[in-house]
């Protein structure tokens, strides 16, 4: 990673929004990039800017933006969606035909720059509302609370377990427990990472590592859990959460395998007849994820563990993806 000069973004379309960052989280979509070069068949090419998860302040607007003005603290959705494709009219822009994200290989340059430019509709304002780092955390806490939305949770006494306290797992945390689900366990073999999970308010926490997951598991549900959300991107999480859950239960697949592939006890999954959900993304999360942090119902800079200058990215991935110094998310400051 190197940093360097490059024009400053303009304005082409009347729809388009320039905005100059505040705050960038690091994501781990991002590291897989970083580390390997790839995610699936999305390969990196260098250069190539990443970066996602971020806020800013508007500098400049096309002649027909009316929903944002110059100075307003923007959260920013980074999936640009085409709108006419049958699935945008299907009410699901988070699979266009078309789509564009920031940071992804062959789409859109990332936002690890000082300037980007985006269409209008993939802004909401939030001055006054909210800090920068906040806003730009309402990414990955809005596939938070889209994975909780699609596990269909129908009663506060649903049990749950989470597969990975990373940001995407504390996200989902955050959700469950702003929807008063409290019977929420948590699998995770980094310690510090727990501790955190324990500090957000989950009832129990699991080491992998040290402790039989199953097992643990059945010393607090007898019966076993309705939901298990996998959001580590390992095998043996996803393993584990097929021996956990009751007949009938669901699956949640969050996490990003590096190797792209999981494999499934298919013989244990059909006898208890479960339900696999895949979530891309998120659809139409954004607002509900901003109302909640504005409400106080999910604190989203609890994930929080480090602040990096622009100057200071390479060493801000280094920790990241080398889980070094008790890393969970890491955030470029502007």
């Amino acid at each position: 990673m190197e940093m360097t000069t490059s024009p400053e973004p303009e304005i082409l379309t009347r729809d388009a929004v320039k905005i100059k960052l505040a705050s960038i989280g690091v994501c781990g979509s991002d590291i897989h990039y970083y580390s390997e070069g790839k995610i699936g068949t999305q390969v990196i090419e260098y250069p190539f800017a990443v970066g996602h998860e971020c806020s800013g302040t508007v500098v400049e607007i096309g002649s027909e933006v009316t929903h944002v003005k110059t100075g307003d603290l923007v959260v920013v959705d980074p999936a640009i969606h085409c709108g006419h494709c049958d699935q945008c009219l299907a009410g699901r822009p988070h699979t266009c035909r078309n789509n564009k994200f920031l940071g992804c290989p062959g789409q859109v340059e990332g936002c690890l720059s000082e300037y980007i430019v985006m269409p209008s509709f993939t802004c909401f304002p939030v001055t006054g509302k909210m800090n920068a780092v906040q806003a730009a955390l309402i990414e990955p806490f809005s596939i938070g609370v889209y994975a909780v939305k699609l596990a269909e949770i129908e009663t506060t006494e649903t049990s749950a377990v989470i597969f990975g306290a990373g940001p995407i797992g504390l996200s989902i945390l955050l959700k469950l427990l702003a929807d008063d689900i409290k019977n929420v366990g948590l699998v995770e073999p980094l310690e510090y990472r727990l501790e955190k999970a324990k500090e957000i308010g989950v009832r129990y926490v699991i080491n992998p590592e040290r402790q039989d997951v199953e097992m643990e598991v059945k010393k607090q549900e007898e019966l076993l859990v309705d939901v298990a959300f996998e959001a580590s991107g390992e095998q043996d999480a996803v393993n584990n959460a097929v021996k956990i859950l009751k007949p009938g239960g669901k699956l949640v697949l969050v996490g990003i395998p590096p190797s792209a592939q999981y494999t499934f006890d298919m013989d244990l999954m059909r006898r208890k007849e479960l339900t696999i959900i895949n979530v891309r993304r998120q659809n139409h999360c954004v607002e509900e994820a901003i109302d909640m942090v504005v409400s106080g119902k999910a604190d989203v800079e609890k994930m929080v563990t480090h602040h990096f200058s622009l100057e200071e990215t390479g060493t801000a991935f280094d920790i990241v993806a080398g889980y070094k110094d008790g890393a969970i998310k890491a955030m470029i400051d502007f």
